[in-house]
């Protein structure tokens, strides 16, 4: 939550996406990671989305910014689409702003990357 709050004052988002995420921050609830179902999008979470309208799916990791790597499928939390999927689970249609314009995203999987190996890949 803290560095969303940092990322939000410093940040270049659109007036769109800053709104939502302080409306987000606003009705967070802080819980311990632990107690987070696995489910849930965060740090080093392996997630599977389906992009509205083209049916487009997209594989990826959200990583923290030195970790990223697109070749790897490894996205920044800091990407559109990192800040827009933390804190939603699996089966959750999210709006963002992307470059390219407002774009909705359903999330088909999202597991923790030191789960998948028990799971299976996303």
């Amino acid at each position: 939550m803290d560095i969303l709050k940092k990322h939000l004052e410093a940040s270049d988002l659109s007036d769109f996406n800053k709104k939502k995420l302080r409306q987000e921050l606003d009705s967070a609830k802080v819980v311990d990671e632990d107690e987070l179902p696995d489910d849930v999008v965060r740090i080093d979470s392996l997630v599977e989305i389906k992009e509205e309208g083209s049916g487009r799916i997209y594989k990826f990791q959200i990583v923290f910014p030195a970790e990223a790597n697109m070749k790897m499928n490894r996205i920044s939390v800091f990407a559109p689409i990192g800040i827009a999927l933390l804190g939603y689970r699996a089966g959750a249609t999210v709006e963002w702003e992307m470059p390219g314009g407002l774009r909705a995203f359903r999330i088909l999987n999202a597991v923790q990357a030191q789960k998948s190996a028990l799971v299976g890949d996303v």
